[in-house]
């Protein structure tokens, strides 16, 4: 029928062949489209925003911002953010990081690489911490750390579950060893979370490296990944100079992780808000705990 022509498609998907070619050059304004690093297809960004950023093509998900991470996870006007007051200095007084920090702050719209708080994943409310890899890559300095001690160690003072969304680089190098601190601080918080008997679940998202991996992206009750998230410690090429041998393709994948047994299910995107309802409330956690 006539009217079947303008019918918008619910996603729309060009080939990068296809626009390689002139005689068949879609008229898409500039801005609008973004290319999947993955299968090279061309994205309208209006349908990749309403896939939760997952290319409809492949799969492929792209990274989100914390804020955006907030946004599809906990119910609407639920989340109330704490300890932003928590701020950045240079213990090193390190050669422009003050402007290294003011340029990244300006950049994604936030304080610090990580935002804490609490929040509710249909009515069940949990204590969070969500990392930005948009800032700094997601490397932690001595304020992620005391933001996300400080998150856990309100997690257990009110008996509530947490859950962490890890996205980082690892330790942030222009704090040098107090950055390094932080691995041991989180993780003491978490020892005692857990000594309570409380529920953690650690929500791996790409890339999780470095000290994150070796400290609290790693020691939840439950660990869940991404599609195709990079988990790991140190780099590819740094492993395979040490010891002299090449590695398997997916090394370092979720799914490399899974097979091994380092993480325990993983989960798409467009999936996470039930699955993490369910996983809370298998583990007794009620919309009275609150």
């Amino acid at each position: 029928m006539l009217k079947n022509l303008f019918r918008k498609r619910e996603y729309v998907m060009v080939s990068s062949r296809t626009l390689n070619d002139d005689s068949h050059l879609p008229n898409i304004p500039n801005g609008k489209w973004i290319n999947c690093p993955k299968c090279k297809n061309i994205l309208y960004k209006e349908d990749l925003e309403r896939n939760h950023k997952v290319c409809i093509g492949c799969g492929h998900h792209f990274n989100i911002s914390a804020k955006k991470r907030i946004e599809q996870i906990f119910d609407e006007n639920s989340f109330v953010e704490m300890f932003d007051d928590v701020k950045t200095g240079n213990p090193l007084n390190f050669e422009g990081y003050e402007d290294k920090l003011e340029l990244n702050q300006v950049k994604s719209g936030l304080e610090e690489a990580v935002i804490a708080g609490t929040g509710e994943i249909k009515s069940l409310k949990v204590a969070t911490a969500i990392m930005d890899s948009n800032f700094m890559m997601g490397s932690m300095g001595c304020a992620v750390g005391e933001k996300i001690t400080r998150i856990v160690e309100y997690a257990t003072e009110n008996k509530l579950p947490l859950i962490i969304f890890t996205a980082s680089g690892g330790a942030r190098m222009q704090e040098g060893i107090f950055s390094l601190m932080q691995m041991a601080k989180t993780s003491l918080a978490i020892s005692r979370h857990d000594n309570a008997g409380l529920l953690y679940i650690s929500v791996i998202t790409h890339p999780t490296t470095g000290g994150i991996t070796a400290s609290f992206a790693m020691e939840g009750d439950i660990i869940i990944s991404e599609p195709n998230a990079v988990i790991g410690f140190a780099g590819r090429r740094v492993i395979e100079n040490t010891i002299n041998e090449k590695l398997p393709e997916d090394f370092q994948s979720a799914e490399f992780a899974l097979e091994k047994g380092f993480i325990d299910s993983i989960v798409k995107r467009r999936d996470l808000k039930n699955y993490l309802n369910k996983v809370l409330r298998l583990h007794g956690v009620s919309e009275n705990a609150k």
